[in-house]
């Protein structure tokens, strides 16, 4: 009797795919982050550069 209920139980899990779903939502939202991440990391990089460059123009002057 348990034993059917356990087989019942496991053909059920089998045929759900919300946890692959889940799954490939999270892959997506941390490819999305590493984008974003790297844009900020050349970004600041680039403005730290631009203000350096404004900064000794006005202390020469």
């Amino acid at each position: 009797m348990e034993k059917d209920r356990l087989r019942a139980r496991l053909r059920a899990l089998s045929g759900d795919c919300r946890g692959a779903t889940a799954v490939e939502y999270g892959l997506i939202l941390s490819l999305v982050f590493m984008a974003i991440m790297t844009a900020v990391a050349t970004l600041g990089s680039s403005v730290r550069d631009r203000w350096d460059n404004i900064a000794e123009r006005v202390t020469s002057l």
